[in-house]
């Protein structure tokens, strides 16, 4: 007689749950009709196998399917690697993280590392010139700062507007912030392909939506066409911010 007891329960609402991530990160990833070929796979293979127990038909289908799994890796390596990465960010994780690795708080950021940046961001809205800030949190963005120029300097809003202004060589790329300096400038960052993002939106709002789903920084995008100021966090927007709402942002998602 089977015996279906707690332990059962919690293990197929694990698979459940597992089952229901990967589902909507395929989904996010526009990878659902691949997703679902898998599973109709899967349950073949199984009836095939277990029910029917068709040997050479299962025999063929279990090397399939351990083939298979290094080919999952690599079809999907982006969104596994989004995956664990939204693990990772868990706000219990990063809990954990801020409890070993804060110290003292020497890097909490304070107003006078933010007001610059939404003093900069409100002059260049009204000139329409565009700009995109990225700021670091607790993921390093290194590999994005690579991609640009070195600027390590104090975060100053005179600097900040120059180095977006039109005729600046590096106005085009995004600007890394890390540590109350201002890192990098003319960084490439990853441009998102979701195709929940609005039409009217450019290229600097993919990008800064793309960053936010790879990591836990805050992009700050200001449009050089409507001069709107918009901030991408964890893949969401806030769209059409003022002074002071750009503000409370930074200050409550800054506050480390």
């Amino acid at each position: 007689m089977f015996e279906f007891g707690i332990k059962d329960f919690v293990d197929i609402f694990c698979v459940a749950l597992m089952l229901y991530y990967i589902y909507r990160l395929m989904k996010e990833s526009r990878s659902l009709n691949v997703f679902i070929g898998i599973m109709v796979f899967i349950v073949v293979w199984l009836f095939v196998s277990q029910i029917l127990e068709m040997r050479l038909l299962g025999s063929i289908m279990d090397k399939l399917v351990s083939v298979g799994v290094i080919a999952i890796i690599i079809l999907f390596q982006e969104e596994i690697r989004k995956f664990l990465y939204t693990l990772g960010a868990h706000r219990r994780v990063n809990g954990i993280i801020r409890l070993f690795f804060s110290g003292d708080n020497k890097d909490k950021v304070d107003m006078e590392s933010i007001m610059p940046i939404v003093m900069a961001c409100m002059n260049m809205g009204k000139a329409r010139i565009g700009a995109l800030i990225v700021i670091e949190r607790i993921s390093s963005l290194d590999d994005i700062v690579e991609t640009g120029d070195i600027i390590d300097a104090n975060i100053n809003q005179r600097l900040i507007e120059n180095i977006f202004f039109k005729n600046s060589p590096l106005h085009d790329g995004a600007m890394v912030i890390s540590k109350k300096r201002i890192r990098a400038a003319g960084c490439i960052l990853p441009v998102s392909h979701s195709i929940d993002i609005p039409k009217e939106l450019g290229l600097r709002h993919r990008a800064a939506m793309g960053i936010s789903q790879d990591s836990d920084a805050i992009a700050i995008v200001v449009s050089e066409e409507t001069g709107r100021i918009s901030v991408a966090i964890k893949g969401q927007f806030h769209l059409r911010l003022s002074a002071e709402q750009l503000e409370s942002i930074l200050t409550r998602e800054l506050d480390f």
